[in-house]
């Protein structure tokens, strides 16, 4: 057999992530014996044009709640929306039985609402630009 050609690239089309993805998929089925995960979005969407804002994206699998990526545009963070936004991604967790959540933030960002909200660091790894590191955080659920 011939040695596999290994191509570094930032071009990933969804033929190479499904590739991935599904491998992965497969060998932690086979090894957990259990094929639960699904995405998650709590989505914020424009009144007068129904289109998507903001809101947080995500997924669960294993037990586990994983945030991704929340966002609000300015106009939208007003007193509360946050907070509801991450209360029914935890709700939805909890229906879909997660016993703990997971995310990162970076120290610019929100680990002040998480901490109001019960999250906790676990973590913190230094990135750039120098003074910058991101917050692993949990909460159980």
């Amino acid at each position: 057999m011939q040695d596999p050609i290994i191509d570094v690239t930032d071009q990933l089309d969804q033929y190479a992530m499904d590739v991935i993805g599904s491998g992965l998929n497969a060998f932690n089925d086979e090894n957990t014996g259990i094929n639960d995960r699904l995405p998650l979005g709590v989505l914020v969407k424009d009144p007068a044009s129904g289109k998507v804002v903001g809101g947080v994206t995500g997924r669960t699998s294993l037990g586990l709640l994983f945030l991704d990526v929340f966002y609000l545009p300015k106009e939208y963070r007003q007193a509360g929306l946050g907070s509801r936004i991450l209360q029914l991604a935890e709700n939805e967790g909890r229906r879909r039985g997660c016993c703990a959540a997971v995310l990162y933030t970076i120290n610019f960002q929100a680990p002040g609402f998480y901490e109001r909200h019960g999250w906790r660091r676990f973590g913190e790894i230094p990135c750039l630009p120098p003074g910058t590191s991101r917050i692993f955080m949990t909460k159980d659920l």
